[in-house]
């Protein structure tokens, strides 16, 4: 059917009248220069773009199951399996080994992940993954888990590196990590922290009594798979303050200011008072 020109026209000029105002797709950026075009925007604002990098997750009751599959798919022979010692005696964790048992992968547990990582925690566990010949590594845990996790697998291969040369400044280097990564799969059991679709590592350094991390997109995990059914075997307690944990992070920000510190509602603030008990 033919198009009425008149019709096709009107669409365009509508079309035009509301285009954005973004530099990838407005007319307006593509007549001026870039400086010109900036200076139509909030002089006080600095943003004008982000980058969204997603992270791998699959979801779905029982999907622990499927771990050992992917890890044959990855060319992966033997793993190196992160957990904690009260995650070592649920089902979660023997879920994922017997996942690993029906491929005939190898396997070597490390279940002495400290619940508030520190550095000599990750050392430990550094070394643990370094003495392995580990092609892959698999975590099933919380966050402080999942954090260990890829610090080991960070320090496997950069052997060379000083422990302080990828953690955060100013207490470290800094430096941009540019070593391939073994492949790392998280099977997290609780709800708060995200540590499966990160490239964080948080940990206390003990000789500043300081928090730090080490951040990097290359520590990001290469698959986090979400099986709801480890949410069944949280302590109750941990149920809670996986929930509080979600809404500090998503509530807590009204904004990050330029020095990077963070600047709180008022009423946030007041959130922060309130000790939290349970019965």
């Amino acid at each position: 059917m033919a198009c009425n020109k008149e019709a096709v026209l009107r669409v365009m000029r509508a079309i035009y009248g509301v285009s954005c105002a973004c530099p990838a797709h407005s007319t307006i950026y593509g007549s001026v220069s870039g400086r010109a075009w900036r200076n139509t925007h909030n002089q006080n604002s600095k943003d004008y773009a982000f980058e969204m990098a997603c992270s791998n997750i699959r979801y779905g009751p029982g999907v622990t199951q499927e771990v050992g599959m992917d890890l044959v798919n990855l060319d992966i022979k033997k793993v190196a399996v992160f957990t904690d010692k009260h995650i070592a005696k649920l089902p979660p964790l023997s879920e994922a080994v017997a996942s690993l048992e029906r491929q005939n992968l190898q396997y070597e547990v490390y279940s002495d992940v400290s619940i508030e990582p520190t550095d000599q925690s990750f050392k430990d566990a550094i070394k643990f993954a370094s003495n392995g010949e580990f092609g892959g590594i698999l975590a099933v845990g919380g966050g402080s888990v999942m954090d260990t996790a890829k610090a080991a697998n960070l320090y496997m291969c950069c052997p060379d590196n000083d422990f302080l040369d990828f953690v955060n400044a100013p207490i470290g280097k800094g430096l941009p990590i540019t070593a391939t990564l073994k492949p790392l799969i998280c099977i997290p059991t609780t709800a708060g922290t995200g540590s499966e679709t990160t490239g964080v590592a948080v940990f206390d350094y003990k000789p500043l009594k300081a928090k730090t991390g080490i951040a990097s997109r290359n520590l990001r995990p290469l698959l986090g798979i979400v099986d709801p059914l480890h949410m069944r075997h949280m302590p109750r307690n941990v149920a809670i303050y996986s929930g509080f944990d979600v809404l500090w992070y998503i509530s807590i920000c009204d904004r990050i200011c330029e020095k990077g510190a963070y600047t709180c509602k008022p009423k946030f603030r007041e959130i922060a008072k309130i000790k939290f008990t349970s019965p």
